[in-house]
């Protein structure tokens, strides 16, 4: 069987096949890539994938006014929701709108700590540093050197606009990072030892800032926010949070999108043109969803898969683009 390509030559049905398990070796001919899977063309941090400045974000209209409110308010606003609702393209999508540059990543786990987001110092180095100088007669490195802010240290170093912060996932976290977390967001500012702990005259110092920001200069080891950061914070739900952190943050449940929704994001990540093309997909998609048992770029991946001419009626292929997210696997 045989089918025509767009440029009217004659192609086999099976030429969407990359890798054919035959052990014969064949030039790589790689088609173009989903556009959310497209790296070196756009600037990216920490692996974290920004909004497409030409794509909106979809979301309604109660949805973007909890974001504004929480602007206005200065305060987090915590993100929940299935997995791929968009929880972390969110505060993409807010750095886009409103020209607050790269977006400053901070992934929790169960190992992450309030210290490691805040800075790092290291101690060994400096050592090592130092008694090379004195080895070699030279001046010793200043210490600003073998400090770097993490992501929310950065986040509150002051400058003309606020940062945007995103902490993906904080409830892979340990049971009390929330509560580490209250004093911070409450002050705007935190201090590093190791520099206020200098003497006066010698208590300023340059460090590094996290995801190539310019360096800052720490004067008496304090670094205060003149603006507080647009801090988003993503959770699956996976457990609940105290409430003395709750109540600083405005919450923001992001619902599975629609039938509606589903056709416009299919539209704005693949075209207009792709809707009709792919309708029997999203039907398949919304029969099979139960909540939280499918995320919507699984519906994606089918779909350009299918605009990309492979045939997802060959044996156990959708099911495996359309697995179960939840249950044993």
């Amino acid at each position: 069987m045989t089918d025509v390509t767009d440029t009217g030559q004659a192609a086999s049905a099976d030429d969407w096949r990359l890798f054919r398990g035959d052990g014969q070796v064949r030039p790589l001919l790689l088609p173009e890539p989903p556009p959310w899977r497209r790296f070196g063309l756009d600037e990216r941090e920490s692996g974290a994938v920004p909004a497409d400045p030409h794509r909106p974000y979809l979301i309604d209209q109660p949805q973007i006014d909890v974001v504004n409110a929480a602007l206005h308010l200065r305060r987090p606003l915590l993100v929940t929701g299935h997995p791929g609702t968009g929880k972390s393209s969110l505060a993409y999508a807010i750095a886009h709108e409103l020209s607050l540059g790269k977006v400053l990543r901070w992934p929790v786990n169960s190992r992450s700590t309030l210290a490691e987001a805040l800075y790092q110092y290291d101690a060994v180095g400096r050592l090592r540093e130092t008694s090379l100088s004195q080895d070699q007669g030279t001046q010793p490195p200043d210490i600003g050197q073998f400090i770097r802010l993490g992501p929310l240290g950065t986040a509150l170093v002051p400058g003309e606009h606020p940062r945007v912060l995103l902490i993906d996932e904080l409830d892979k976290g340990d049971v009390d990072l929330p509560n580490d977390l209250l004093t911070v967001f409450e002050e705007g500012e935190f201090e590093i030892p190791e520099l206020s702990r200098l003497p006066a005259g010698q208590n300023q110092a340059s460090v590094h800032t996290a995801h190539g920001s310019d360096p800052h200069v720490v004067v008496g080891g304090l670094v205060r926010c003149r603006e507080f950061p647009v801090v988003v914070i993503t959770s699956n739900g996976e457990r609940e949070f105290p409430p003395a952190f709750l109540r600083r943050c405005l919450r923001l449940d992001l619902p599975d999108p629609d039938e509606r929704r589903l056709r416009a994001i299919v539209a704005a990540h693949l075209g207009p043109d792709a809707v009709p093309r792919v309708d029997d997909l999203i039907g398949l998609f919304l029969a099979r969803r139960a909540p939280g048992e499918l995320a919507t770029d699984q519906l994606l991946n089918a779909a350009h898969l299918r605009l990309g001419g492979v045939d997802l009626d060959a044996k156990g292929l959708l099911e495996a683009v359309l697995h179960q997210l939840g249950g044993s696997v």
